[in-house]
């Protein structure tokens, strides 16, 4: 069975939809040291280093098994950004948003024994329309604290469709994983039947 190296809601609804079984572990990963070591890095180059790091650490106490490590990053304006760290951080981040186009890219890879056997980075822009202050403050009075465990400051599958006015790439990298890619990588290892 597939560990997945993450607690994200979102991970596991998708995996759990397209029914492929697996056990869920957080990993113990500091993704802020590991930030602060790759200024001037690309962001898909992050969010792949930060994926890797979090199925290698859960890689080692599960010999022989296959671990799926995961990461998504925001880049607006060539500024990388992280969840919010309150209400307030979130409404700053969304002003900062407003009228821009948004970068997201979410990494995936498949680790066993330490050694990775599968990666894969997409990047879906989305386009955030024109944002007042007062749509942000109701917006963030119906989706907070929900959103605070979210890079983006959305739930695209909530009232955060509302933030965009033109999305280019997959749903499922939008939510947070490259989930086509993996499928097709998960039947390669013999993990779900071709």
């Amino acid at each position: 069975m597939l560990i997945l190296a993450s607690q994200s809601a979102s991970r596991k609804a998708m995996l759990t939809a397209a029914g492929v079984p697996f056990e869920a572990r957080g990993s113990d990963v500091d993704e802020a040291e590991i930030k602060r070591e790759l200024i001037g890095v690309p962001g898909s180059e992050i969010a792949m280093i930060l994926a890797e790091a979090k199925a290698l650490s859960v890689s080692v106490g599960v010999p022989g098994r296959l671990v799926l490590g995961g990461d998504s990053l925001v880049e607006v304006c060539g500024r990388l950004f992280d969840k919010p760290a309150s209400r307030e951080d979130a409404a700053r981040h969304l002003a900062f948003f407003s009228g821009q186009t948004m970068h997201l890219h979410s990494a995936a890879i498949l680790v066993r024994d330490g050694a990775p056997a599968w990666r894969h980075c997409e990047t879906a822009k989305l386009r955030v329309r024109t944002l007042s202050s007062d749509f942000i403050e109701g917006y963030l009075a119906q989706e907070w604290p929900a959103v605070g465990a979210c890079v983006g400051v959305f739930r695209i599958e909530a009232l955060g469709v509302q933030l965009f006015d033109h999305i280019e790439g997959s749903h499922f990298t939008v939510l947070g994983m490259p989930l086509l890619a993996l499928l097709g990588a998960l039947r390669a290892q013999g993990e779900l039947p071709v």
